[in-house]
């Protein structure tokens, strides 16, 4: 995919929509027909190159599929725009998961990782395709509207709501994405290197979330030295009651109100998941997984450095927490997959053992070592897709270690624990 722009004119409290959604893409090869993901809505209209197209809906894996069939065939190498009209309810039947969330304000938020796009709009719902993205989402009187990317724009309309106009112009797949229309406030604020920082927090509780957002600068401050430069040109944190997870949408972080609640010990233990998230901006946002079996790029990253901030701090011990770990990711490995090769999303096994992985690199390599290993990873491969294969060469061609390949080969994909460097009194828990 090249582009999609977005026209989305919801309805709070009722959950009624409308959308356009319009692709332009390049035929890869030969096409009489091709298939777009769709889950819950009524298509309207649907035109290639601004003519009448013939489609179909069928079950898919996990919704349905879109089967589009242009007036004529599209030779490879050959760019074309899709347009669908269509419309439907956000709380309407849907052949699989949702990817919708509500609040008590009526309002809504996008958390569709990892396949749930589809439930917002007909796209092609794949970590591996990538684009550019623009939005122009309607928000009544009262709300506002989110997206990722900057704000560019927004124009009033003669009922009272207004379209707010967003630009997110690095690449992002569709299961990164973060429109919203709620009763929140946006919080403006600068990072130490000038990047835009704008946060949405709910309406009435700016005075209790404004503190919580304002850390997010030195949260980059310390990711920055770590990474290097922030890959996308905006930042912040949306804060919405009615969410109970975290989700590293691309420039917008989405959050629960639940979080902000400190540890038994008064520790703000909330900044190691906000850490978590920001992490995720370069490991799995800038540098996506090619495919789903690749996830532990994306959370064994975002884990291991929430754990080393948290350590940093005096919050907790990484160490002790990496342990704790090894102990019990053999059942894991054996109910689940190993770290490289899941059997499912979600699972310990590609966030606690994924982080694992990279504590055993850490401990085989040195910290120096691997600190500059990890920060080329998201320079070499800024705004693209990459695998394990491509993170084991990367590894090794940056160490010249050759026994590195094996060594991550063990962890990422072996049936056991390999012992742990540094600590060979480890052992796995019957």
């Amino acid at each position: 995919m090249i582009h999609y722009d977005l026209e989305f004119d919801f309805t709070p409290a009722v959950y009624d929509y409308t959308g356009v959604i319009t692709l332009q893409a390049e035929a890869t090869q030969d096409l009489s027909s091709f298939n777009l993901d769709s889950d819950g809505h009524t298509v309207d209209a649907l035109t290639v190159d601004g003519r009448p197209a013939a489609w179909t809906l069928s079950a898919g894996l996990s919704g349905q599929e879109l089967t589009v069939t242009p007036g004529h065939p599209l030779r490879e190498g050959r760019p074309f725009t899709v347009e669908v009209r269509y419309h439907g309810n956000g709380k309407g039947h849907h052949s699989g998961l949702s990817g919708w969330v509500f609040g008590a304000d009526g309002g809504f938020a996008c958390a569709a990782q990892a396949s749930r796009a589809d439930t917002f709009f007909p796209c092609n719902d794949t970590p591996s395709d990538k684009a550019t993205w623009t939005f122009h989402i309607s928000a009544p009187p009262g709300y506002v509207a989110a997206a990722n990317g900057v704000l560019t724009h927004r124009t009033p309309r003669a009922d009272g709501s207004t379209v707010w106009h967003f630009a997110l112009r690095e690449r992002m797949p569709t299961e990164l994405c973060g429109i919203a229309v709620v009763k929140g406030t946006y919080l403006y604020g600068a990072a130490h290197n000038g990047l835009p920082l704008r946060h949405i927090v709910p309406q009435g509780q700016e005075d209790t979330y404004a503190p919580v957002v304002a850390r997010t600068a030195d949260h980059l401050a310390w990711t920055e030295a770590l990474f290097g430069r922030f890959p996308f040109s905006v930042y912040g944190v949306h804060i919405y009651g009615g969410y109970g997870d975290a989700l590293e949408n691309q420039t917008l972080t989405l959050m629960g109100t639940n979080w902000f609640k400190p540890d038994a010990n008064g520790n703000p233990t909330w900044e190691d998941t906000m850490v978590h998230e920001l992490t995720h901006q370069w490991f799995g946002d800038s540098v996506t997984p090619s495919d789903w079996q690749q996830a532990w790029l994306n959370e064994g990253p975002a884990t291991y450095y929430a754990a080393r901030y948290a350590d940093e701090h005096g919050w907790s011990d990484l160490t002790a927490k990496m342990r704790s770990v090894y102990g019990t990711l053999d059942a894991v490995r054996a109910a689940d997959g190993p770290p490289g090769l899941p059997d499912a999303l979600g699972g310990t096994n590609i966030y606690d053992g994924g982080a694992l992985v990279l504590f055993a690199l850490d401990q085989r390599i040195g910290r120096a070592a691997f600190d500059h290993v990890m920060r080329l990873w998201p320079s070499l491969h800024r705004d693209s897709n990459a695998g394990s294969e491509d993170f084991i060469s990367h590894v090794v061609r940056t160490t010249g270690d050759r026994s590195l390949d094996a060594f991550l080969r063990d962890w990422l994909f072996g049936a056991v624990n390999p012992p742990m460097p540094g600590h060979p009194d480890w052992k796995a828990t019957p």
